[in-house]
């Protein structure tokens, strides 16, 4: 017969590689969709990086976690595309190509051209595609990266060009003046789910201002900022006009603030002279504070608004309509002034500062005031402020007119859209992106910059009229000039496109801005595939998602985006399961950053553990929705019990049926005629199954990583395969010996497709292995045989397999190595009918002359009762020592078991007194010459005695170790015959030669002699012995 090929030995990387090799020349994407035709499509989403940066470890968990995901729903049955994407555009290449070039400003890059700009920054954005890829490979996510979709692709923006164009023609999208947080590095506004991404703790200087009431001499209204930068735009004070208010005296001063807060803004003595609601403030005037601008509307006099709190400050807030969002709703009520001073760069254009950056000034903001006697109290204070998530600039919030969508008008169906989505963790669209929709505002969509899909918007420089387009056709129909449709629908050269106004003939432009790059990633369901020029009729097979996962940092970033632009195309959620991964943090729980030196390259540990390793590591160190913590020794761990079991066990099989001759595929024992041991193993696995099935519905990975190791060191290798050796070993090919083999194949070749989609590399191997098909991943997955369950046998070996645990564990106590026989261990005579055919199974594993069952095992325990004071000293008080007292009179093993069945009353002095069952501590000992363990309710007694005759049979079988590690240092085949010649102490002689025959028949000897050899000297139980082996 064929014999079963050897694990390759070669390194993991050389083994990998020869895999992706065969992978690569049979095309498995190509043959994993093809094989599915016609099957129900699984339709999965792939979330686009950008190819301008380094890959790294945090991307090898959320890929192996989409790749896990489309490698089980394809074995299911499913057919899954898997398209690879791009994103190409936005301020991160912009910025990434500025500092490549120098330029420090936008008027720079104008100066540099816009046409040179862009074009470089459609170079950088593949740098490092090539790194991408060979990531892609080498961890096995098998993605279409020969054909993604790429957001600067024409076909791409034409699609986005069309959804903009439905939106405006549903009037969803108008231009605003509005208050946006801005970065004055990029110059450019920020859309609010943008705001969320870059919030940072940072110091800075506030102050309680002094303005002065108008036509008085001494009397002053208090409000409180924390940006001083702002106050030369401060054109009006605004109190909540419910609030009270009081006038306070102190010194020669007067002072207006919330009574609320006056204990906490006021230092020293003062005086409460007068008391007025917030309401008859209003319209008060007082002086201008920095009177360096001239407003063109009135100004300066108090407004009421409901924003203002008793929280903290003054109850009294400086307004500056031009940069923030309640003071310009105030303002538009109000009809008051907007002071801007900033320029787009955020440096004063006017006032004493000019050309310094605002939040650079603010000291000498502060300086100014605080030397005209203008600062009532000054303080430092550390708090969360927005930075642009891009280039780290703190924002400043800014009126600038933008494009916006209305993303308000949707807000209901967004939300209900959420509510039919499964999350993983559900606390995530319930909680963080749930709220959120709850509170959406609308989507600030354009941007001044340059790289990005244009903004297909173009008015009238005549009469003001705007009309959008949505698709090359109509721009080439419409345009003034000639063109044709292979035009590039970038910067700048669709700003050389000029259409005729349909209303008064004039010319008109394209606004020159271009959109948020969250917009270009969340059209990718339509625009990945050319929609709706191309794919119109089977759309409904690509939309919308099975699944998506990305990281939590997308929650409000692409997890959004996708939601808003898929309820405005279509009206439902875009996916209908997300699971969403948490960071990666170093092994102390620390963010990984270079600064710190603490990043992970996933390359050198590809090579130097093996993609598979790094796979199953990361499923199996923590729930996807927790962050993980990565620790090397972690992955030596998974590798070292994990792998090497599966190839032990495989090795151990291959080995033994090709020294038989056996091809378990050429018969097959019915699984009801196999013994016990076999049908517990494969009950075991298909429970496997069943469970894996139920938690790959809930994203379950770690649980299912564990649950597959489990299984693979535990129940396989250290029980099954340890246990049937013998079987193996036998001679004779009789049912026994064929219905192990039968078992053990299934096992692996089912083991295979189990792994598969976690460590595509290793299950691969092994199934070529064992059954040399196409390819283990165009296999079906495993399916579940309720025939195969037989829970009570597995209860049954799962006491016995407790049982040999605690034995072990009373041996390592009392320090006698399992090969020292021993004649006993007591069970509970509770658990004889159970396992009372089982006990040469527990006399083999902890190697005893017997087991014996008692019901009674208080003979070889002495128990001891004391108080659990913690518990019982707050109720008992000062009758706790007597209480200590009467528990050492009692019969501690009847006590407790009385107490067991309910509380119990004492006499403690002259009063009865409740004994629960928390207010006892008992210790349990073993009597002498015995060792007591315990779990879960389940005793064992090990009788640890060692008499003469069990001392010699620890030699033996010391000295059986000591002859078959020498067996395989010298490469022995498993039917070599052997002589042995050995020379000991006196005792260890008589010891080998009583138990001479159980040696030879154990080392496969055909001599064992007591002669002189100096050779080979080693210990057996503390006695010194010398042996050799000769070949026949």
């Amino acid at each position: 017969m064929e014999k079963f090929k050897e694990f390759s030995k070669a390194p993991v990387k050389e083994r990998e590689e020869a895999i992706s090799k065969k992978w690569d020349e049979m095309d498995l994407l190509k043959r994993s969709v093809e094989s599915r035709e016609g099957a129900k499509p699984y339709v999965f989403f792939e979330g686009p990086p950008t190819a301008n940066g380094h890959p790294g470890i945090h991307h090898v968990l959320a890929r192996t976690l989409k790749d896990l995901n489309c490698r089980y729903y394809t074995m299911k049955g499913y057919q899954v595309k898997r398209k690879a994407g791009w994103d190409t555009h936005g301020l991160p290449v912009e910025i990434g190509v500025e500092k490549e070039l120098g330029l420090e400003s936008k008027q720079e890059i104008e100066e540099y051209g816009v046409e040179a700009f862009n074009k470089k920054c459609r170079e950088s954005v593949f740098v490092y595609e090539k790194e991408w890829r060979e990531m892609t490979r080498r961890m096995a996510y098998l993605v279409d990266m020969d054909h993604p979709y790429i957001t600067l692709d024409n076909n791409y923006i034409e699609s986005v060009w069309h959804i903009l164009d439905k939106l405006n023609k549903d009037d969803m999208i108008y231009e605003g003046h509005k208050i946006l947080p801005y970065c004055p590095r990029c110059g450019t506004g920020l859309a609010s789910h943008e705001v969320a991404l870059g919030y940072k703790m940072i110091k800075t200087r506030t102050v309680v201002a002094r303005f002065k009431k108008k036509n008085t001499q001494n009397e002053y209204f208090l409000a409180w900022t924390t940006t001083p930068w702002t106050l030369p735009s401060n054109v009006a004070l605004t109190v909540h006009a419910d609030a009270e208010y009081v006038k306070v005296k102190q010194g020669e001063s007067f002072y207006y603030l919330a009574e609320a807060l006056v204990s906490k803004v006021l230092e020293g003595e003062y005086e409460i002279v007068e008391h007025m609601k917030g309401k008859d403030l209003e319209y008060q005037e007082y002086e201008q504070l920095l009177p360096f601008i001239e407003p063109d509307k009135k100004a300066f006099f108090v407004t009421t608004a409901d924003y203002v709190t008793m929280e903290d400050g003054t109850g009294i807030v400086h307004t500056a309509p031009g940069f923030g969002e309640d003071d310009y709703n105030t303002g538009v009520r109000y009809g008051l002034p907007v002071l801007k001073p900033v320029d787009g760069e955020g440096k004063f254009t006017e006032t004493p500062w000019k050309g310094i950056f605002v939040m650079d000034a603010d000291p000498m903001v502060i300086n100014y005031l605080d030397e005209r006697g203008q600062i009532y109290r000054k303080q430092r204070m550390e708090h969360n402020y927005p930075h642009c998530w891009r280039c780290d600039t703190p924002l400043i919030y800014y009126a600038n007119p933008s494009w916006y969508i209305e993303e308000t008008k949707v807000k209901e169906r967004l939300v209900s859209e959420n509510q039919k989505v499964n999350w993983h963790p559900d606390y995530i669209g319930e909680k963080r992106f749930g709220n959120w929709l709850e509170n959406i505002k609308d989507w600030a969509l354009s941007r001044s910059r340059y790289w990005g899909t244009p903004l297909n918007i173009w008015c009238c420089e005549k009469c003001g009229h705007t009309e959008s387009i949505g698709s090359r056709k109509e721009l080439v129909e419409k345009a003034i000039e000639e063109i044709d449709e292979s035009i590039d629908l970038h910067r700048p050269y669709v700003d050389d496109v000029h259409l005729e106004c349909p209303h008064c003939h004039g010319k008109m432009t394209r606004e020159k801005d271009v959109i948020d790059v969250w917009f270009d990633s969340g059209s990718m369901p339509f625009a990945q595939w050319h929609y709706p020029f191309e794919h119109k009729d089977d759309f409904d097979t690509l939309f919308p998602a099975d699944f998506i996962c990305e990281g939590v940092d997308q929650t409000r970033g692409w997890f959004h985006s996708l939601m808003a632009i898929s309820v405005f195309m279509t009206g439902r959620a875009p996916y209908r399961n997300v699971l969403v991964n948490d960071l990666v943090l170093d092994k102390d729980g620390k963010k990984m950053s270079k600064s710190r030196g603490n990043t992970v390259n996933p390359f050198q540990m590809f090579d130097q553990y093996g993609a598979d390793t790094l796979r199953f590591y990361l499923l199996y160190v923590s729930p996807p929705w927790q962050p993980t913590k990565f620790d090397e020794e972690g992955l030596r761990e998974v590798e070292s019990k994990f792998f090497r079991s599966i190839r032990n066990i495989y090795n151990f099989f291959s080995l033994y049926a090709n020294t038989d001759e056996i091809n378990p595929r050429e018969f097959f024992v019915p699984i009801k005629e196999r013994p016990e041991i076999d049908r517990w193993i494969l009950s075991k696995y298909h429970h496997l199954i069943e469970q894996i099935e139920e938690d790959m519905k809930t994203y379950e990975l770690s649980k299912i990583a564990r649950n597959i190791s489990d299984f693979v060191i535990e129940d396989f290798s250290n029980w099954y395969i340890r246990r049937n050796r013998r079987r193996f070993w036998a001679e004779k090919v009789d049912e026994d010996k064929k219905a192990v083999y039968n078992t053990t194949y299934e096992l692996l070749v089912g083991l295979s497709k189990l792994i598969a989609p976690m460590t595509p590399f290793i299950a691969e191997e092994l199934y070529q292995n064992l059954v040399g098909g196409e390819s283990v991943h165009l296999e079906s997955y495993p399916e579940v045989d309720e025939t195969c369950f037989e829970n009570a046998l597995e209860e049954k070996m799962s006491l016995v397999q407790q049982i040999v645990t605690l034995g072990r564990a009373a041996r390592e106590k009392a320090q006698i190595k399992v090969r020292q026989a021993l004649q006993n261990i007591v069970i509970d005579g509770k658990y004889e009918e159970m396992i009372g055919d089982l006990t040469d199974l527990i006399i083999e594993e902890l190697n005893l002359k017997e087991v014996l069952f008692k019901k009674d095992l208080s003979d070889f325990m002495n128990y001891s009762l004391k108080p659990n004071f913690p518990v019982a000293g707050p109720v008992l008080g000062k009758k706790i020592g007597l209480f200590g007292k009467i528990l050492t009179q009692k019969k501690a093993k009847e006590f407790l078991e009385r107490l067991e069945e309910g509380n119990l009353t004492l006499k403690l002095g002259d009063e009865d007194v409740e004994i629960q069952k928390d207010y006892v501590l008992s210790t349990i000992t073993a009597k002498e010459g015995f060792d007591v363990e315990m779990s879960e309710g389940v005793f064992v007694v090990l009788n640890t005695q060692l008499t003469e005759d069990l001392i010699k049979e620890g030699y033996a079988r010391e000295f059986i170790s000591k002859i078959q590690q020498m067996r395989k240092q010298l490469n022995l085949n498993l039917a070599d015959k052997i002589h042995i010649r050995y020379q000991g102490e006196e005792g260890l002689t008589s010891a080998l030669e009583e138990w001479k025959e159980f040696i030879m028949a154990e080392t496969l000897a055909v001599e064992l002699n007591s002669g002189k050899t100096d050779k080979n000297q080693t210990d057996l139980n503390g006695k010194s012995i010398c042996f050799e082996i000769l070949l026949p």
